[in-house]
């Protein structure tokens, strides 16, 4: 009995295929260039060997393809059940994270986990628990008239789990607010509702803000962005390269601008020696850097390709959780991917915000191997929400 190839993918890898071919594109994409972006930093912290963050990496990658494979094995429904939990789980993780977490860059957002020694950020357990939680209440709703009581809960869970997170992360908690904005209007939630949706977010924010560790790092970026862009419309010479912010997003430009067309070729980055975190924050400039317009513009059409095929769900199924989910997950994924990438380009103010698939991360590649294993467990199209 020979072994094919084309049969056991057709009979393991289920769902959306379009969506497999994205992920594989960006994760090869990302081992590339996380190996060239990180070659500086292995030859001053590790004696030379480049091949160090090449093997931590490309593992990590692959233990993200291996919870995606399985994540979307499982049917979709159960993530359902299990989200409750990892909201109440995620409460007193991020609040751990805040007062006796790992302080990295002036932000205690990181939870050591014993034994393996290795650390995850609680935002992106709280994150994925939100999101499908959100679903599966707005889908109950999309059959039965809900009591006020239960939108209002709604919105005291995204309200209390974003201002947790912006304690010590400003950028992650917007952009999950967004995220479930957006989905409660898919969800058909009353513009009233929506509107106190706001109003919650902003007032527990703003506390949150306040008395966390990000209102002088998040107020310092805006300023320094609007500046910026003052100075660009007077033609004024800039006055705050000195800026680590500033230097950082100078160094981008200088990146993108050597990549040109084409790119100087896999490997070949000169900005790599002379930018903070050009494996992380700012990985899309060496992108650009090696492999030019034309990757960049790749990585971006792959990017809204995933938002494409993820949306889908909604117009396809019939079943409100799943196009709701899909349609939650795919959001908080593209729309932190754009962000990442207006940032480098300097369309918004420098925010941190890792390149999902692409940076070089810990845990958070894990998560987001298993939120898009659970948009391919929805494409399947073969869970009963009955029971939902």
């Amino acid at each position: 009995m020979t072994f094919s190839l084309r049969d056991w993918i057709r009979d393991n890898l289920k769902g959306d295929r379009q969506i497999w071919w994205v992920v594989l594109f960006l994760s090869i994409m990302s081992v590339l260039v996380v190996y060239s972006a990180t070659g500086t930093m292995a030859y001053q912290k590790m004696q030379g060997n480049t091949e160090s963050y090449l093997l931590k990496h490309g593992s990590l990658v692959l233990l993200g393809l291996v919870c995606m494979y399985f994540a979307h094995r499982i049917n979709y429904v159960y993530y359902a059940r299990l989200s409750r939990f990892g909201m109440w789980l995620s409460v007193p993780l991020l609040l751990w994270a805040f007062f006796k977490g790992t302080n990295l860059n002036d932000a205690s957002r990181w939870v050591t986990i014993p034994l393996i020694n290795q650390t995850f950020q609680p935002s992106d357990l709280a994150k994925l628990a939100l999101i499908s939680n959100l679903a599966a209440m707005l889908a109950k709703r999309q059959r039965v008239v809900y009591e006020p009581r239960v939108l209002v809960n709604m919105i005291v869970w995204i309200g209390a789990i974003c201002a947790l997170i912006i304690l010590s992360n400003t950028s992650t908690a917007l952009l999950l607010g967004l995220t479930c904005f957006l989905l409660m209007y898919i969800g058909r939630v009353p513009t009233r509702y929506l509107a106190g949706m706001v109003v919650v977010c902003v007032v527990s924010g703003g506390i949150g803000l306040v008395l966390g560790q990000r209102l002088g790092t998040a107020t310092n970026r805006i300023k320094t962005f609007v500046g910026q862009l003052q100075g660009s419309a007077n033609n004024e010479k800039r006055k705050d390269v000195d800026d680590p912010t500033v230097f950082q997003q100078h160094q981008g430009y200088i990146a993108m601008a050597n990549g040109g067309i084409t790119g100087q070729g896999p490997g070949q980055s000169h900005q790599r020696n002379f930018l903070p975190h050009p494996y992380s924050d700012f990985i899309f400039a060496i992108i650009v850097e090696e492999y030019g317009l034309i990757g960049g513009m790749a990585v971006v059409a792959a990017y809204l390709w995933l938002l494409a095929r993820g949306l889908r769900a909604i117009r396809k199924s019939t079943r409100p959780f799943g196009g709701l989910l899909s349609a939650g997950l795919t959001f908080s994924i593209v729309l932190q991917a754009i962000i990442n990438m207006a940032v480098a380009v300097g369309l918004a103010p420098v925010t941190g915000l890792p390149l999902p698939l692409l940076s070089m991360g810990g845990t958070s590649l894990l998560f987001t191997g298993t939120a898009i294993g659970i948009v391919l467990s929805v494409s399947r199209d073969e869970a009963d929400e009955s029971k939902l």
